[in-house]
């Protein structure tokens, strides 16, 4: 099994120093890092170049957790990613083995944590906008263009032949957002 290891340290002024000796000495044979890069984003060279180099039976080790990742959901379906293609995870703070029967129950605790955290988010979304709905808010984004708009440009390509392109640059929208703008108002008006 080649051990395969992952630093990251959010700022330039970081320092990966202490992560890389705490991989080395836990038997990783390769280390990539990130400096100045956010867990936020799962994009990183680095972590792209560590995933790229795993193979199946493989392990794929960072310091901590965090340093892999923030968002807990995205964690898990990484690591479930890895296990699909035969690949290990390790995290050396929390103690998770993805190769061991207790890291896999941790692992496990994790995954169904994060699944209630979604279900949490999606029941207080959908009770927010049923609030926000009861006192008459709209809900969703704002419309690109008004009726008074709509009714001017569908006037302009109708009658003036000026093009859609035109009229939506006018209007500082997509000439495909303004033509499915005017087909929807279209639908709408004869559908009524």
């Amino acid at each position: 099994m080649k051990m395969i290891g992952y630093a990251r340290v959010s700022t330039s002024e970081q320092n990966p120093d202490l992560q890389r000796a705490a991989l080395q000495a836990a038997g990783c044979s390769n280390i990539f890092t990130d400096q100045g890069i956010s867990g936020a984003d799962f994009e990183r060279p680095g972590l792209t170049a560590a995933l790229d180099e795993l193979r199946p039976g493989d392990m794929l080790v960072v310091w901590r957790l965090d340093r892999l990742g923030r968002s807990l959901i995205d964690l898990i379906r990484l690591v479930t990613d890895l296990g699909a293609r035969g690949v290990e995870f390790h995290s050396l703070s929390e103690a998770i083995d993805t190769s061991s029967p207790g890291g896999r129950l941790l692992f496990h605790m994790l995954g169904a944590m994060a699944e209630f955290e979604r279900s949490l988010i999606s029941e207080r979304t959908r009770a927010g906008m049923a609030a926000a709905r009861a006192r008459g808010s709209r809900i969703g984004r704002r419309p690109a263009t008004t009726a008074a708009q709509r009714a001017a440009a569908r006037i302009a390509i109708e009658k003036n032949n000026t093009t859609v392109e035109h009229i939506a640059a006018e209007y500082g929208i997509h000439p495909r957002t303004l033509r499915r703008i005017l087909k929807d108002d279209q639908q709408g008006s004869s559908a009524g």
